[in-house]
């Protein structure tokens, strides 16, 4: 499988640096992007990303994510210096996210997590003398990141954000729905319930209610790709309103997948056997998906072919099968 790191996106190197005060999201930030599919390295010194972005270059890396903040040190200085070397026209396009928070809000973040800011400025650990070397952190912390700010193209202020307000924000920005990564990949899956349900299905449909080709003798021993099982089935009762429903859910839902970062689904479909009906519904359920939502629709029947030979003699996709 490719790593999705590797994939060039229009051949030009994304990259993204992530900034801003401690407290405020860094590290939530820079997991999003991870799971985007970016390489992310966290407390680079700035000198060396140039060399770093070429040696991804050589590999054939083009989404990559640096975590920058005070933990760097002196090597700030020269950050917003270094970061205008970074950006290079039809080569790399540079994106700095920057974010930032109220100094009551990193207060409050700091005394909950019960950890000391970089910065901070006296050994105390709680009470009154831990808040004010907090705030003497924050206070300076600001002005040592100032330049960075200015050269910022987001700035996200997480003063009222939860982690998942911030995750959102940021899939809002380089997910899908913002052309900074491949489309989630949907893998409509047909099975049998007497072989189990698919353990990575997300959605799992049941469609077990609809009329059952199996007791036409002219179609039990044909498989849902046949054209004679598949107007059987979509000319039989509750089949049009069930393919109506299934598919304004889906359609409700896929987008709403995607934008939440997930890469991959699986939508089960299943009847006793896997031989007919969910064969049918997958093949029809896929065709719509397809148009409607512009999404990569891949097909698996799991079962059409093993319910024939488990059923030798019984009953493959019938109300009788053991």
């Amino acid at each position: 499988m490719t790593d999705p790191a590797a994939t060039p996106s229009k051949n030009i190197t994304s990259v993204v640096v992530v900034t801003g005060l401690s407290g405020a999201g860094k590290s939530t930030a820079v997991n999003a992007l991870e799971d985007l599919g970016y390489f992310c390295v966290d407390s680079v010194p700035t000198p060396v990303l140039p060399g770093t972005l070429a040696a991804f270059a050589a590999a054939g890396v083009h989404r990559v994510a640096f975590g920058i903040d005070v933990r760097v040190r002196t090597f700030l200085d020269d950050a917003a210096a270094v970061l205008e070397q970074l950006e290079s026209p039809g080569e790399r396009e540079l994106t700095v996210l920057f974010l930032d928070a109220s100094d009551e809000a990193l207060l409050r973040r700091f005394s909950s997590t019960r950890r000391p800011h970089p910065l901070t400025t006296s050994s105390e650990a709680g009470g009154e003398q831990g808040a004010l070397a907090v705030l003497d952190g924050i206070r300076i912390e600001r002005e040592l990141l100032t330049a960075l700010r200015a050269r910022a193209s987001i700035v996200l202020d997480t003063t009222r954000m939860s982690v998942h307000d911030l995750r959102r924000e940021v899939l809002a920005n380089f997910g899908p729905s913002a052309g900074g990564t491949p489309r989630l990949k949907v893998r409509l899956l047909s099975f049998g319930f007497k072989f189990g349900p698919p353990v990575d299905g997300d959605v799992v449909l049941d469609v077990r209610f609809l009329d059952n080709p199996y007791f036409v003798p002219a179609l039990s021993k044909l498989p849902g790709t046949n054209p004679a099982v598949r107007d059987h089935v979509l000319g039989s009762e509750g089949t049009s309103e069930f393919l109506d429903l299934s598919g304004k859910l889906l359609e409700f839902c896929l987008p709403r997948f995607e934008r939440e970062g997930k890469s991959y689904l699986t939508v089960g479909i299943g009847c006793t056997g896997g031989r007919h009906r969910s064969v049918v519904i997958t093949e029809q359920l896929a065709e719509r998906l397809r148009k409607r939502t512009g999404l990569p629709i891949d097909v698996i029947h799991r079962d059409v072919d093993r319910a024939t030979i488990a059923g030798k003699g019984g009953d493959p996709d019938g109300v009788n099968s053991t």
